[in-house]
């Protein structure tokens, strides 16, 4: 539900902070108070289109903070997680704060919870928390893309229709398998012969991953081998041959260490370099041997190298494919060779399968829509029932189900809309393009409050949904309106004392006059219960409060309570 509203510098508003409780809440005020102006900026907290135009005169930016209680099992939570937000900082109770400011240079930005969030992320999250509903509200029941989830709420077949969207993938990858299996077979006929060809052929070469770049550098190590053993030997016998100078230098050592000990400090530095040297070229001495290990080869070995290499680049070419994916071609031709000549059980098997996938959906689909045909039925008779107290008496609400069999989807094979007929005799139609504004907002009451537990937002606004009317409709809306509260919390902008004398919470909208009378700005007082009754009684009376006035509010009041 929510908590509170928070406005700064919006239109007329300069600072506003609004406490909300559950059940029924009502804001009257005069006409031009500003009631238009506070559900403008309630709608820009929950992702509505931005303006300049709101920002206060003056002001650099306006912004809107609402703050909702909500269970953390609530949908607005999936959508935080699916967007990458974090809420582990959310307690048990749920808190949820959207926050948008309006630029007056027309940006805006938009936050939940204090983190950074797109628009169409906030606008998101905002219609899981707030359903608005006016005569002209594009937000309202009149989206036929909503009728269908809502029936099915309202039947209780939710667990169903989750049950065949988990067919639907079921018969979905059965389906793209079958087809991906017959296109293979018949790109494999087409090419038949080619492929049992080329598929032998590269058998017998037989490429390995990357074995092209290892020939190609032991041939060039090998040539270049060639050319330099002569030096590599010649360096060979210096350092370790007949001439090499390690064993007079070994000599040498030793003949120092004896005298070592009359003049240590002269011979010892002397002594570790010589060792020194002697190291580096026993050292040398094994890596040169190294070499000429390597640099020795078998002529016929090469020959074998340039042999493969040109073997493997002549089928590169012949198979316009780089030489390190001769191997996957390879693997590929014997696969389709394969799939010649298995392919034919292959596609029973997976025609099969496809085929049971096919029925399972159709049995479940019919199933559905089935049960959503009796629920109609039933959703039909209930919104029916609390249609004549809304002098509604000779109209017909109807829950059109059209099964097509030749269009399904995850959801089956309906498609679902609510249709009215305003009088015998006329043609019924779609909620919206039949009702009129007065109309269709009495129809949308009697809906939300057969749906009232059932697939609703927590925090239901109606928008002066009693305009034009009065007397026993009017207090027919309020009765449905405090039924409706009952169950979610309910926000209602009215200029019906009916409406109002049901409220459990009353807000008064005004206008004061600011700086000698040069400006003025919107406020908005919660009611206490004498003030509750003077201002149904003025919207009884008029201008003049009258006694009559007084007395016929609390009536009202007690009639209500």
């Amino acid at each position: 539900m929510l908590a509170r509203l928070s406005i700064r510098d919006i239109v007329l508003i300069e600072r506003l902070d609004i406490e909300f409780s559950r059940g029924l809440a009502v804001l009257t005020g005069e006409t031009g108070a500003g009631k238009s102006i506070l559900l403008d900026a309630f709608a820009l907290a929950l992702g509505g289109r931005g303006d300049a135009a709101l920002v206060r005169h003056g002001a650099e930016h306006g912004q809107v903070t609402a703050s909702f209680d909500v269970a953390k099992t609530h949908p607005a939570f999936a959508i935080l997680k699916a967007n990458g937000l974090d809420d582990r900082e959310v307690d048990e109770s749920g808190e949820l704060i959207l926050r948008r400011v309006q630029l007056a240079d027309g940006r805006t930005r938009a936050f939940i919870n204090d983190q950074s969030v797109s628009v169409q992320t906030l606008k998101a999250v905002g219609a899981t928390l707030v359903e608005i509903h006016g005569q002209h509200d594009e937000r309202a029941l009149v989206d036929a893309a909503t009728h269908r989830r809502l029936l099915d709420a309202f039947a209780g077949l939710e667990k169903d229709v989750v049950s065949l969207e988990a067919l639907w993938e079921g018969r979905r990858t059965a389906r793209a398998a079958l087809d991906a299996h017959r296109a293979g077979m018949e790109r494999a006929a087409r090419e038949a012969d080619y492929l049992r060809h080329a598929a032998d052929e590269l058998k017998q070469l037989a490429p390995q991953d990357g074995e092209e770049t290892s020939l190609a550098e032991r041939r060039t190590t090998m040539m270049q081998g060639e050319k330099i053993a002569a030096d590599l030997r010649e360096a060979q016998e210096v350092v370790g041959g007949h001439h090499s100078p390690v064993a007079a230098l070994a000599s040498a050592v030793r003949r120092l260490e004896r005298r070592a000990g009359t003049a240590p400090q002269l011979i010892e530095p002397a002594v570790r370099a010589i060792d020194a040297a002697i190291n580096a070229l026993e050292e040398a001495d094994q890596h040169l041997n190294a070499a000429l290990a390597a640099a020795d080869f078998d002529p016929l070995e090469l020959e074998r190298i340039e042999e493969r290499l040109f073997a493997l680049r002549a089928a590169a070419r012949k198979y316009s494919t780089p030489v390190d994916s001769l191997a996957a071609l390879a693997a590929q031709y014997v696969a389709d060779v394969a799939l010649i000549d298995a392919g034919a059980d292959r596609l029973v098997a997976l025609e099969k399968a496809a085929a049971e996938a096919d029925a399972r959906y159709g049995a479940a689909a019919a199933k559905l829509s089935a049960a959503r045909a009796k629920a109609a039925d039933k959703l039909n008779k209930a919104v029916g029932a609390e249609l004549a107290p809304l002098k509604l008496e000779r109209a017909k609400f109807m829950t059109q189900v059209e099964a097509d069999e030749a269009a399904p989807g995850p959801q089956g094979i309906d498609r679902v809309e609510f249709w009215v007929q305003t009088n015998p005799g006329t043609r019924p139609g779609p909620l919206m393009k039949v009702a009129s504004g007065g109309e269709l907002s009495r129809f949308l009451l009697a809906l939300k409050v057969v749906l009232s537990d059932k697939g609703s937002a927590p925090t239901l606004v109606f928008d002066e949904i009693d305009t034009g009317v009065g007397g026993a409709v009017a207090d027919a809306i309020g009765a449905r309106l405090a039924r409706l509260a009952s169950k979610v919390q309910v926000m209602a902008v009215t200029h019906a004392p009916q409406v109002a004398a049901r409220a459990d919470q009353h807000l008064l909208i005004s206008k004061a006059a600011l700086d000698k009378g040069k400006r003025v700005a919107t406020r908005v007082a919660a009611l206490e219960q004498d003030h509750r009754r003077e201002e149904i009684a003025r919207m009884l009376a008029g201008a003049e409060i009258t006694a009559e006035a007084r007395a016929a509010a609390d009536r009202l009041i007690k009639a209500a309570g």
